[in-house]
């Protein structure tokens, strides 16, 4: 029996992606045993995923310490691993894999010159573009399997999946309102990810006066007052439950799993609607990479809207020293968003799916 272990030591939309690695291992070798090392705020992602035997959650903060760090790489070369995957490849993963003494240590490149210590048996060049529909993030964790196992792409199973017991299947909090639902992201996961709050509450209002549907708002618990401060602008208050909220990952997984669609920033919570099988809308910030992160878009189920898009001559208005400076600060380019450019786009999406319920 074949032992795995992925590390995935990053935010909850890189942890879902990453799971594809264990969807698709368990099919390439059905009896081996899969562990996942995680940050423990992203493990809601990945619970009951049968393709997952262990998920080892760690504290973010304490294994930055390095007493905690030789003690991890002390516990996985005591697992005896056959194959380690490290997607991510940062510092913490490296030392691990480095000390781990797995046969198969499969990592990213993320720069020309070799390394000076083998971190990898398996140096895997990420990608210059895409080639395929589910995005480039996704699409290097795909070629990392079929660069080492000798499988081609298009074999893979290129979709996350979020899998749900019969008992979260149930969640009922949404059933007594006679309409339906959909999520809005009004906030992004940093600042730099987030409208100005006029931009949303323009977005919102329009959504409401057009559609007979119920508006639920999803953000970080930390947010909860700039929530608010977005909720008091809106016009129609009436379409917006505010007071249904849940605040653990697995409990907005079973609320959207209720939602018809979702609208919002790029995130965690785009990649898990989609997961769900759900339709979505992302607003891109302007400082994202689309390519890297727009999965399975079609122009249907899933679209987006990104500000190069609407205006692909905008950076070479900057010079170098002002984009960097926009990258640290997007709020200038975010007001370029503006709210028509981002309902040219939404509206023939939520026509597609909310034609049934429009005023």
């Amino acid at each position: 029996m074949k032992k795995i272990l992925v590390i995935q030591n990053k935010r909850i939309g890189d942890v879902l992606i990453a799971s594809i690695i264990a969807n698709n291992m368990k099919r390439l070798f059905p009896n081996s045993k899969i562990d996942y090392l995680v940050y423990n705020y992203t493990t809601g992602v990945i619970t009951n995923n049968p393709n997952i035997d262990t998920i080892i959650s760690v504290n973010e903060k304490e294994l930055k310490k390095y007493g905690n760090l030789f003690a991890m790489i002390k516990k996985i070369r005591a697992d005896k691993y056959d194959i380690i995957f490290d997607p991510y490849a940062k510092l913490q993963s490296r030392l691990i894999c480095l000390f781990s003494r797995a046969k198969m240590r499969i990592g990213t490149k993320k720069r020309d010159k070799n390394p000076l210590l083998p971190f990898y048996t398996h140096n895997v060049k990420l990608l210059k573009e895409k080639t395929l529909n589910c995005g480039k993030a996704i699409e290097d964790r795909l070629n990392m399997m079929s660069s080492v196992f000798n499988l081609k792409k298009n074999d893979l199973d290129p979709e996350p999946h979020i899998f749900l017991t019969e008992e979260e299947k149930k969640y009922n909090r949404i059933e007594k309102y006679n309409k339906p639902f959909i999520m809005l992201g009004i906030l992004g996961s940093t600042p730099q990810k987030s409208m100005p709050y006029d931009y949303i509450v323009n977005v919102i209002d329009k959504i409401t006066f057009t559609y007979n549907v119920n508006i639920l708002f999803n953000y970080s618990p930390d947010q909860k007052d700039d929530a608010l401060k977005i909720y008091d602008a809106c016009q129609n208050k009436e379409a917006i439950v505010i007071d249904i909220y849940e605040d653990s990952i697995r409990g907005f997984i079973k609320l959207m799993n209720k939602c018809e669609l979702l609208v919002g920033n790029e995130g965690g919570i785009v990649h898990i609607t989609k997961a769900l099988d759900k339709p979505s809308f992302t607003i891109f910030s302007p400082y994202v990479m689309k390519d890297h992160w727009a999965s399975f878009e079609d122009g249907k189920k899933h679209t987006s809207i990104h500000l190069l898009e609407e205006k692909p001559n905008l950076f070479n208005e900057f010079s170098v020293d002002e984009r960097r400076k926009i990258e640290e600060n997007p709020s200038e380019l975010y007001h370029m968003l503006t709210p028509n450019l981002i309902l040219n786009r939404l509206l023939p999406f939520l026509e597609l799916h909310l034609y049934a319920y429009k005023k």
